[in-house]
């Protein structure tokens, strides 16, 4: 018997020791990690700081200072981790994103750049506690710049809360508009699977703005799994956006939507195809649709590439639409055939 059990371990050392060679596409992991549990804790308290009183009692300013102190922790291991080898003098400063340059073509976005909130935005939960855990900041010159990315980060995504609410709530009506099953807003904040998933987006929307690597679209993967709705969380949407049911909606990275869209389940906002540098890399560049205010697209429809939806356009169901359409268009599917059908006959 103890011969069998040295022969397991032996296996099992081998197993491992497998396991643990350097594959080419699985990058070691860095020391500093991604605590999931906390990150999840952060999306809740986000959702309750936007909807107070709706799903934590505590004070508001309580859970402003937990939420800051995530973020700061947050962001550092995600800069420290997901940029391994920057230096102190290349950690860019919170808000530096590429991502917040404009898109050529785009719809207006209204959300105000990182650190151009109203002056009345929340002081409550000064950020604390900035410092990772033991034993997760990495041992190098980036450590610092990392912690302190992340305390910017926390600053700038605090003072962003009072926009954030705004879109949050015009999506609350819009949700409510487009649906008669809905009873009152609070029906749609605290049952709608649409309402969940934007909340994610808007709040990791605003972090990828601000420069921060990884957790975006962690976030937003958190949606997706809960609600069959996947955001990337790169797209950028306006006011009053509104998803019906939702299950199977899919949102590129680069999509630009307009105010006062609705869009229904199984709705694909994606890419026709891919363009490749001399190397065979795929280019990072625009290729998702743009949506105008006030378009309509029913649902399991398909608008794919670059291409641009008039506004006050309608979409019918089960449409795959590749082409540009002008403002008012309205695109269905042709009629069925029906005729009479017995004994064969008809075929």
């Amino acid at each position: 018997m103890t011969t069998h059990t040295h022969s397991g371990e032996n296996r099992l050392r081998r197993l491992a020791e497998t396991l643990t060679t350097p594959d080419p596409h699985i990058p070691p992991a860095a020391r500093a990690g991604i605590d999931a549990a906390e990150l999840k804790r952060a999306v809740a308290l986000f959702r309750a700081v936007i909807f107070d009183g709706y799903f934590d009692p505590r004070p508001l300013d309580v859970r402003l200072t937990e939420l800051a102190g995530i973020l700061a922790r947050q962001s550092a291991r995600a800069l420290a981790t997901f940029r391994r080898g920057t230096t102190s003098d290349t950690v860019p400063a919170a808000g530096t994103s590429p991502s917040n340059a404009p898109t050529a073509g785009a719809v207006a976005d209204t959300t105000p750049a990182a650190g151009t909130s109203p002056s009345n935005a929340p002081t409550a939960g000064a950020v604390a506690d900035t410092t990772p855990a033991a034993g997760t900041s990495p041992d190098n010159a980036s450590g610092a710049a990392a912690r302190r990315f992340g305390q910017e980060t926390a600053e700038r995504l605090l003072a962003e809360l009072p926009e954030l609410r705004r879109r949050l709530g015009t999506d609350v009506r819009a949700v409510f508009d487009g649906d008669p099953a809905a009873a009152s807003y609070e029906e749609v904040i605290l049952c709608y699977p649409a309402l969940t998933a934007m909340t994610h987006y808007r709040f990791a929307h605003a972090l990828l703005r601000l420069g921060v690597p990884i957790l975006p679209r962690l976030i937003t993967e958190m949606a997706h799994s809960a609600t069959g709705i996947d955001i990337h969380p790169g797209a950028e949407i306006g006011d009053y956006f509104s998803i019906d049911h939702g299950t199977g909606v899919v949102i590129g990275e680069t999509c630009i939507i307009g105010s006062h869209v609705r869009i229904y389940q199984g709705v694909t906002l994606g890419a026709k195809s891919f363009k490749f540098d001399a190397a065979g890399n795929i280019l990072r560049e625009p290729r998702h649709p743009i949506l105008e205010d006030r378009v309509v697209v029913y649902s399991n429809s398909s608008i794919l590439g670059r291409v641009r939806i008039g506004h006050d356009s309608v979409i019918g169901g089960n449409v795959w639409q590749t082409t540009d359409l002008p403002p008012h268009s309205r695109v269905v599917q042709g009629r069925a055939t029906v005729s009479g059908f017995e004994n064969g006959g008809g075929i």
